[in-house]
Order: structure tokens, then sequence, then C-alpha cells
């Protein structure tokens, strides 16, 4: 199964490469369409080699993905850790219970109780 995740990771790097090699064309990069940028007044623009413009672009819709995700899942972490301090403090609750229990008897006594 190892091998198998390496050539992925390894046919995957060699068709990125490629596909930045067929791409080193430049292109402008622009922040608003013409006619907006008419009436704003100004346009940023920026020149970058065409591969970089798809991937930033793929790697921007990983980014955002990730993180939407991870702000979506935030209700199903937090029941959890509620639910994880619930168990701890009904714990503890339990071994001092248990320890009242055996408080005034012999302690061999208590052992056996506690194993049966």
């Amino acid at each position: 199964m190892r091998y198998i995740r390496y050539a992925f990771w390894g046919v995957l790097g060699v068709i990125l490469v490629s596909v930045s090699l067929a791409n080193r064309d430049a292109v402008q990069v622009r922040l608003w369409p013409e006619g907006l940028a008419e009436l704003i007044g100004f346009n940023p623009t920026l020149t970058l080699p065409l591969f970089a413009v798809g991937l930033g672009g793929i790697a921007g819709g990983l980014i955002i993905g990730f993180l939407w995700e991870w702000l979506r899942e935030y209700k199903h972490r937090r029941a959890a850790t509620d639910r994880s301090r619930e168990v701890r403090r009904l714990s503890r609750e339990v071994n001092k219970l248990r320890q009242e229990k055996h408080k005034d008897k012999d302690e061999v006594l208590a052992i056996l109780e506690e194993a049966g």
C-alpha cells in the first residue's frame, strides 16, 4: 500500500511539473474587469507565469475549503469536548463515591468488593 501511495505522489509530481513547464508564458492578472476599472480609476495588475496562476488557484481553493470545513465542524468538536469533560467529571465522582463506600472497612475486604 505504501508503494501505491508513493507511485501516486510521483505521478502527480510529474504531471504538475510537465504542466508547469508547458505553461511558462507570462500573463497579466488584473484585480478588476476593464469597465469597472475605468469607473474606479485604478486597476492593479500583476504579471505571472500561467502555471503559477493555475496552481495558485488550486492552492487557494484547497485552503478555503479546509478552512470552511474546519469552521463547519466547530459545533461537533465543541460537543465532543463537552462530553469528554463530563465523562472526566463523572469518573472523578464515581471514584470519590467508591472511596467513601470503603472508608471504614478493612483494605482486604474493600479490594475484594471492587474486584467482584
